[in-house]
């Protein structure tokens, strides 16, 4: 199993904001910190709000494999509705190149829906717009010289899109969260599948990665190219009672907040302590916890090759964060090849 980070560039931290100058040299230096301590890979998301510094998270990357050497980088989602897929080939093609074949895009529509009207879109088309999209984005990932005709977007004549990826398909995952017509879909079109699991029990989304496998299968995909990853709220400590400590109160706050906007009920302790139970979502706890936990998930799946923890939205200072990161690192990597030996 792979294991990183993903990262939405929070320029907020514990009590204090920080300006978003050193907000973003801190997110850069867990980067470079994750690639020496053995991380597989790192992950930037899109949004375009305030408290984020991820509006052009291919920028992020890039500076990124400037500072690292080994770990991948890649997007944590980006949001193909309202972007325009020659663009996102372009600039992951470049940080392909700056990285010497690092680079990967993970792709979707996006469950923050901000982009929408900065960009023209409306939230009535957001399936069609991702269909449209993902055709396009795909066909210009396997082809140079592009043909292709749609509803949102210019057509393209015979038209070569540059620079081209080092790798020689720039790998695209799918992101999904909860819909069977999303599994089907990347199991149909034979592309890796990130999986969102940010609350309720992770076993729950097995019969929907059932569904993937059935159609990659069906569409004549072998199971070594259907590939399921899978992207939670986490966080590692030295022990568990410290984890909890430290990353209960900014959880709490946090997803409170964002309960209001999307109608979800406040958090509360026994609440978190569900989530963070054996079969929950959250992955908050000591290196032997955690490992534990990530295999107890893979085994209700049927396997999982990735997992990414989502870790700085939580109130945790850079400290904290670099701490979670070398553990990971140094202990539940290890921990996690050991046990499947």
């Amino acid at each position: 199993m792979e294991v990183g980070i993903d990262s939405f560039a929070s320029a907020m931290y514990g009590s204090t904001s920080l300006n978003s100058a050193d907000a973003m040299e801190q997110l850069l230096e867990r980067i470079e910190r994750a690639d020496q301590v053995g991380l597989d890979v790192f992950g930037i998301g899109e949004h375009h709000k305030k408290e984020f510094l991820d509006s052009a998270p291919a920028v992020i990357l890039a500076a990124a494999a400037t500072r690292t050497k080994n770990i991948r980088l890649t997007s944590a989602v980006t949001v193909l509705s309202t972007s325009d897929p020659v663009r996102i080939y372009q600039q992951f093609a470049t940080l392909d190149l700056i990285s010497k074949g690092r680079a990967e895009v993970v792709v979707g529509r996006g469950s923050a829906v901000e982009s929408y009207p900065l960009f023209g879109f409306e939230l009535k088309d957001y399936d069609e717009l991702f269909k449209e999209k993902l055709e396009l984005f795909l066909q210009i990932q396997n082809q140079e010289f592009v043909n292709w005709k749609g509803k949102y977007r210019p057509p393209l004549h015979n038209q070569p899109i540059y620079p081209r990826s080092l790798q020689s398909k720039l790998p695209v995952w799918l992101g999904v969260g909860g819909t069977p017509e999303s599994f089907q879909r990347a199991g149909k079109l034979g592309l890796p599948l990130m999986v969102a699991v940010i609350g309720g029990e992770t076993e729950r989304f097995a019969p929907l990665i059932d569904l993937y496998r059935e159609a990659g299968h069906r569409a004549g995909f072998a199971p070594e190219d259907l590939k399921v990853g899978l992207h939670s709220p986490g966080y590692v400590a030295e022990t568990s009672e410290k984890a909890v400590a430290d990353y209960y109160p900014g959880y709490q706050e946090l997803w409170t907040k964002l309960g209001k906007e999307r109608g979800w009920p406040p958090v509360t302790r026994s609440r978190f302590d569900a989530q963070n139970g054996a079969k929950g979502a959250l992955l908050v706890g000591g290196p032997e916890e955690i490992a534990e936990k990530l295999l107890r998930h893979s085994k209700s799946l049927g396997g999982v090759d990735r997992f990414t923890f989502q870790m700085d939205n939580a109130g945790l200072n850079h400290k904290q964060l670099l701490s979670s990161i070398e553990l990971i690192g140094s202990k539940v990597i290890p921990l996690l090849k050991d046990r499947k030996d």
